[in-house]
């Protein structure tokens, strides 16, 4: 299975409305204006740092993540991707992708993005039940979000939306109403990803004082197994653990970070993946919005961490991020890598179990079994 090499241009807006409460993305409130101009300036001034040192790349995806990017002026939007043009070669057919929380969607936002340069979004839904979306610290409704919905299907011919499930007291057939709900919203593309309780948020507190119950294992893996079921059914299989598209409507940007390739990273704690000079760079930014935004005016750029992976550590990368695709790996990829191939024992023993396939090319997948045991399985195939 040969995948063209694609490049990906990752920029991170910092900014949201409010924090919601599961959230451990770098995502900041600020309660004064933010001077856009000013980020925009610095965005275009790390686009141009980033490209010199890795000059040459033709873009096939950009995506503006956050953070809630749909908070930018579609100006904003317009610099940093002009700024892109401006020092790579940008594909004809690149994939363009905006993050969007309901609360800040409107048509004449929506139109100007578009004019920007924007060909895709990515809605934050999250829930399609207003309880459920007040308990997840959103501000919006469900009626908001669905006519959020409505309004990037006719702007957009490629949008997608995310939902949260595994939520406080939901059951197999809530999450099944909701979820066939969602698929006659959905045009090709939906994220759906398992409540998980991170540290440092506040639902970790809740939870660890017992004032926050999310389901149990059983209750979680059978969500997990609706949701596949009922994606599949209705014609978005399962892509990746957590997304779902109709064939050949997959996010493309995604892709190129689980197939291994290179991207850049641009923002407030955005990270990269770079091949410099025949090594593989590991590179991330300052996190706080206004210590990176002082750093790049005073060198060019907000790193603050810029390591070579080794080869076991490359090989490691591509095995984790790999078996996450319904797709699998190319065990002699992995063995390029690092130098060894994997062990045929455990791949036998793994085989045994139902957690892998292994096809007649040699491709490696993760069964439907396996993908809730996956870091079990890469820990064992790693060893």
């Amino acid at each position: 299975m040969d995948h063209k090499e694609a490049f990906g241009v990752y920029v991170h807006w910092p900014f949201c409305l409010s924090k919601c409460p599961y959230c451990d993305f770098n995502s900041h409130v600020r309660h004064a204006p933010i001077d856009e101009e000013r980020y925009a300036r610095a965005f275009a001034r790390e686009i141009a740092t980033t490209a010199a040192r890795a000059p040459g790349r033709e873009v096939t995806s950009i995506f503006l993540g956050g953070g809630t990017p749909s908070l930018m002026q579609p100006q904003t939007v317009g610099a940093v991707l002009d700024a892109i043009g401006q020092h790579w070669h940008v594909a004809k057919d690149v994939e363009v992708t905006l993050e969007a929380n309901p609360t800040s969607v409107e048509a004449t936002r929506f139109r100007g993005y578009r004019t920007a340069g924007v060909n895709r979004v990515s809605l934050g839904v999250q829930a399609l039940d207003d309880v459920s979306l007040k308990a997840l610290g959103r501000l919006h409704t469900a009626r908001e979000a669905l006519d959020a919905v409505a309004i990037a299907r006719t702007i957009f011919d490629r949008y997608s939306f995310d939902l949260i499930y595994a939520r406080p007291d939901q059951t197999a057939q809530m999450w099944t109403d909701e979820l066939k709900r969602a698929i006659s919203e959905a045009a090709e593309h939906l994220s759906l990803y398992q409540l998980t309780i991170e540290p440092e948020t506040p639902f970790f507190g809740l939870h660890a004082a017992g004032k926050l119950k999310v389901p149990d294992e059983a209750v979680a893996r059978a969500l997990y197994d609706v949701t596949q079921e009922v994606c599949a059914q209705q014609g978005l299989p399962s892509y990746e653990i957590s997304n779902h598209a109709r064939p050949g409507a997959e996010c493309r940007h995604n892709l190129v970070y689980w197939r291994g390739q290179q991207y850049a990273g641009v923002g407030p704690g955005a990270h990269a993946r770079l091949d410099i000079d025949g090594r593989r760079h590991a590179i991330a930014t300052e996190k706080r919005p206004e210590t990176w935004l002082m750093r790049v005016e005073a060198q060019g750029n907000g790193v603050i961490a810029d390591d070579i992976l080794n080869s076991e550590e490359r090989a490691d990368e591509f095995l984790l991020m790999g078996l996450r695709l319904a797709e699998g790996i190319d065990p002699q990829r992995y063995k390029a890598l690092s130098g060894r191939a994997l062990d045929p024992r455990r791949i036998a023993l793994l085989k045994d179990e139902g957690a892998i396939t292994v096809d007649a090319s040699g491709w490696l997948r993760v069964t439907k079994d396996g993908f809730p045991l996956l870091d079990a399985v890469v820990a064992d195939l790693a060893a």
